[in-house]
């Protein structure tokens, strides 16, 4: 007996999701989270609060980003939100006017939990390399560590991981050291 198709989720549907949840469209389907828990939220307000000055800013550091906080992308038919992401300024000149991007980020930062880190590393992260994403991050607040990734022929290689309170100096981010132990509180 076959199974009725299922239905792909649109961009209304999205919009009707109540604004104290998180969606997402991932091959079609609706997903919606709860907001961060306080420790997903802490390390990834300290990565932006890191990164901001150096590269959006240009304050102490090379500037030329865009450091975004939970932007949406619209990615093909998929509809993404990444803890963090980045869009050098070469490829961005200004923000856009609507309240998504369409251009893929250089950069994104998932900060993994338990109900997401398989949805970050299975589905979302073939879909950031797919689109050219070109460096990923990978923070886990419970095993207090940052992996990070670059695209290389169109598959993500993993360049190094942090660890508990490493100096951290990760591309594309290279100019900035921080200690990866202020994530953790």
């Amino acid at each position: 007996m076959s199974r009725p198709a299922e239905r792909t989720a649109t961009y209304e549907d999205l919009c009707q999701v109540p604004d104290h949840l998180l969606a997402q469209i991932i091959h079609g389907q609706l997903i919606t989270l709860p907001r961060p828990a306080p420790k997903h939220a802490r390390a990834s307000s300290m990565v932006g609060g890191k990164l901001v000055p150096a590269y959006d800013e240009g304050r102490g550091g090379p500037g030329g980003w865009w450091i975004l906080d939970e932007p949406e992308l619209h990615l093909g038919l998929h509809v993404l939100v990444p803890d963090l992401a980045g869009w050098r300024r070469e490829r961005l000149p200004a923000l856009p006017d609507t309240s998504y991007f369409d251009l893929a980020p250089d950069w994104v930062c998932e900060v993994l939990s338990p109900s997401t880190a398989r949805m970050d590393r299975a589905d979302k992260l073939p879909i950031y390399a797919a689109h050219g994403v070109g460096h990923a991050w990978l923070i886990d607040p419970d095993a207090q560590t940052l992996e990070v990734f670059a695209l290389v022929d169109g598959r993500w290689r993993l360049e190094c991981v942090h660890q508990k309170d490493d100096e951290v100096r990760a591309p594309p981010f290279e100019a900035l050291g921080f200690g990866l132990g202020a994530l953790w509180g």
